[in-house]
């Protein structure tokens, strides 16, 4: 029997464990239906996310032909142009694509990048009442920030930032082909975008990595010129959105819940504790990408034929009860806290560590400038994009309670206490 559940229903996206406790009473291996892939198999359980993530032997994101798992006929080419990324291919092209970028990513190369980030987050947060209040806090705070840094790491000018904001938006309301096909003029748009400053930064030079990218090019690097153009398609975009629905759902569920705020604020060291459930809570990727069997094989029970589509759901691994005790309780101080939000095996994300500062310096300059933020409506009118597979806040009004805007003193470590102006 295929199920039939509404992934991208606001019942859903607010109350996720509901959907996902039926799921896992089916068993740890479900037939269901998910819009624009089909009918997949789904996990229920951590351990078998994991399983299926790891063993690139038996579930693979191609086929050897080439096709993509999820691409289907009658997607224009763009679409397969920009799907010819490392998110979509299996070793030793994914290996030999990330190599590329690897090191910009490394841990020690964005710990260096927190004390810039936090500035750009204090400089966000100064701004976030500048056109009036109520603000959203989605496009003025927690989209501008992941998307500042990126474009700084990338090398793209910070002034086209409200183009990026736009296409972006464009690619998270989308929940059957026709919405899908609506979005083709966004990616259009991109990609000329991506092309023409590629075209300049080979011309003329750069700085940032995609000038880093163009000179692996240029030195003879295995990587065609479709692939860099889908390479930075999707650091811009990766980079940029899951991080951003981190940050707006971590402080919705802050200020949903006053005692776990204080408890946040009255030591900012128990951020990174905080950042980590908030992972595992929200879990902005809700699935990973769809993966071909590749030959006949029992999976929790279940006999799964070769050329089937398994999709793991990251959102039911992460609600676990046998990876994480009471998984629907948001608890800031779970300790060990075995999440799988960025995935694992080949393809665990290569921006974990940067969105994880992000996120942590993105609540720190947040909530050390407004202290008394709150709701500007009630929690019954928050709502989520219809876009299955991401869970991403639309809207997100907020106010200062008491009228009054906090100033930050800041002392040694970017610590401050906040005090009325």
């Amino acid at each position: 029997m295929t199920l039939r559940v509404d992934f991208a229903s606001q019942d859903y996206f607010r109350s996720p464990g509901i959907a996902i406790e039926k799921l896992r009473a089916l068993g740890p291996v479900v037939e269901v239906h998910f819009p624009i892939v089909g009918k997949v198999w789904t996990t229920t359980t951590q351990a078998l996310a994991d399983q299926v993530l790891k063993d690139t032997e038996t579930f693979t994101i191609r086929k050897d032909d080439g096709t993509v798992a999820g691409l289907q006929w009658w997607m224009p080419g763009i679409v397969r142009t920009l799907a010819n990324s490392m998110l979509s291919m299996d070793d030793p092209d994914h290996k030999r694509l990330r190599d590329i970028v690897d090191e910009a990513f490394r841990r020690r190369a964005v710990l260096d990048m927190e004390p810039h980030i936090q500035a750009m987050g204090d400089e966000l947060a100064d701004e976030l009442f500048a056109d009036g209040s109520p603000a959203d806090l989605v496009e003025r705070y927690a989209r501008k920030l992941p998307l500042s840094v990126i474009c700084e790491l990338l090398g793209l000018p910070l002034a086209d930032r409200p183009k990026f904001i736009t296409w972006a938006a464009g690619f998270t309301r989308f929940t059957g082909a026709l919405g899908f096909l609506a979005m083709i003029p966004n990616i259009l748009a991109m990609k000329r975008y991506i092309e023409r400053h590629l075209e300049t930064v080979r011309q003329q030079g750069g700085e940032g990595l995609i000038a880093e990218i163009v000179r692996v090019e240029k030195d003879g690097g295995q990587i065609s010129r479709d692939e860099i153009v889908s390479m930075v398609f999707l650091l811009l975009f990766a980079g940029h959105e899951t991080t951003t629905h981190l940050i707006s759902g971590s402080v919705h569920e802050l200020l949903k819940n006053q005692d776990l705020r204080d408890w946040l604020e009255e030591d900012w060291s128990r951020v990174d504790l905080a950042v980590e459930e908030f992972l595992r809570f929200i879990t902005p990727v809700q699935f990973t990408k769809p993966r071909f069997v590749r030959k006949d094989v029992e999976l929790g029970g279940v006999r799964l034929r070769k050329g089937e589509k398994i999709m793991p759901m990251l959102a039911a691994a992460n609600m676990d009860p046998q990876a994480n005790p009471h998984p629907e309780r948001l608890d800031l101080q779970r300790k060990p806290n075995r999440h799988i939000a960025f995935g694992t095996g080949i393809h665990f994300c290569l921006g974990h560590q940067l969105a994880r500062i992000e996120g942590r310096c993105a609540l720190k300059s947040l909530l050390r400038r407004w202290p008394e933020l709150t709701l500007a409506v009630d929690e019954s009118e928050v709502t989520w994009r219809r876009r299955p597979g991401l869970k991403a806040i639309d809207h997100l009004p907020v106010a200062v309670s008491l009228g009054k805007p906090h100033q930050v003193v800041r002392g040694a470590g970017g610590r401050g206490a906040a005090r009325p102006i």
